[in-house]
């Protein structure tokens, strides 16, 4: 398991707008091939930063499968928007299991 972690900065005073098209957006992750589930966090410190943390079997789920995707154009129909900058992506793998 891959998870996918973006970091994402909107437009100051988007944040209720942006939460509303995550969850819009929610049906195409979920259906997508390899993905096993998504959550989406807040920044305290800074309320206009996001992160993303999306499950996937492997990076090529997510970099090919989904991005190539109708699901993956819906996403940033609805999200990109309120994006003040392009999301900062990165895949990471646990290395630590209780």
């Amino acid at each position: 398991m891959i998870t996918e972690i973006a970091q994402i900065e909107i437009h100051p005073g988007h944040e209720q707008e942006f939460e509303e098209a995550v969850v819009k957006a929610l049906p195409h992750f979920l259906a997508a091939d390899g993905c096993d589930g998504v959550d989406l966090y807040r920044s305290v410190e800074h309320p206009s930063r996001y992160r993303l943390m999306v499950r996937w079997e492997t990076v090529a789920h997510h970099t090919v499968t989904f991005r190539g995707s109708e699901g993956f154009a819906r996403w940033r129909a609805l999200a990109g928007p309120h994006f003040a900058a392009p999301p900062q992506v990165e895949h990471v793998q646990s290395v630590l299991a209780p």
